[in-house]
């Protein structure tokens, strides 16, 4: 009896000490997440009618009346990014704290392993200050993807699978429009290189996830505009060498240069007319 309650005691501190072990390390986080969700949820739920009163301090007559006809808004923009960090586990630590105030939907590790941080139809801070077209408020009406690069080396060939693979769900979930697969740096010219010269945007667009050049190419006209024509396909051209910039990383992939050459113009020629 005595053998078998020290093998019980043992079996009990063998199970206690495997499940430390197992225990995420990203348990406290996942338990803040859980908490703020909730509190969002809370507020999702109020049903309290507008309190307004006039000019002159009188309270307005006000109600509430549920309609019967919405839904959760959706994205309708994905974001690309590379990380610039030294792995996965160092940008999942950085999207664990407050202090660095960033986070993203999705994190691609090199091995394509695909971490989910983010509700999708939640806001995350992953854009900053960015224009695209006449929004100016990229987080609220976009999905944020990471990938574990520092942006001067090649996407592994797993990563790129896994990134593909998402990216068709997300296409499908949302009806997202294949012009809305941008990176971070056509929406924060100047500011934001990423997802670089070396990521694989001929790839995406073959396979419907935004634009890129045709192998035949039209020669832009004499008399071609091409501030226009980055302003039509969605660039904030206020600082017109910063949109170059960002246009030939994206669209050019020769040489991270703010000069349009006129192989450059004719190939923004064709980009453009596909918007």
């Amino acid at each position: 009896m005595k053998n078998r309650l020290i093998l019980l005691l043992l079996t009990v501190t063998i199970f206690s000490a495997c499940s430390k072990k197992v225990l995420s390390p990203y348990a406290a986080t996942n338990k803040i997440y859980s908490e703020h969700a909730d509190s969002l949820s809370q507020a999702l739920l109020a049903e309290s009618p507008a309190m307004l009163s006039d000019s002159l301090g009188k309270p307005i007559p006000s109600e509430w009346v549920g309609t019967v006809n919405f839904n959760l808004r959706k994205p309708n923009y994905v974001i690309i990014h590379y990380t610039a960090q030294d792995s996965t586990g160092q940008t999942l630590r950085t999207f664990t704290l407050v202090k660095p105030q960033v986070s993203a939907h999705y994190v691609i590790g090199k091995d394509g392993k695909v971490v989910h941080m983010l509700n999708d139809y939640m806001r995350a801070w992953h854009a900053g200050i960015s224009k695209w077209g006449s929004i100016s408020d990229m987080n609220s009406c976009s999905i944020g993807i990471e990938l574990d690069n520092k942006g001067n080396e090649p996407f592994s060939t797993a990563q790129m699978n896994s990134l593909l693979t998402l990216l068709a769900k997300l296409k499908k979930d949302y009806n997202i429009p294949t012009a809305n697969f941008i990176g971070h740096g056509d929406i924060a010219p100047g500011r934001k290189p990423d997802p670089g010269i070396l990521f694989p945007w001929e790839l995406l667009a073959k396979k419907g996830f935004g634009y890129y050049s045709d192998i035949i190419i039209v020669p832009a006209p004499v008399n071609f505009d091409s501030a226009t024509a980055l302003r039509l396909i969605g660039y904030d051209t206020r600082n017109l060498p910063a949109a170059i910039g960002a246009f030939k990383r994206h669209f050019v992939q020769r040489e991270d240069s703010t000069r349009l050459t006129q192989f450059d113009l004719d190939v923004l020629f064709n980009v453009y007319q596909k918007y």
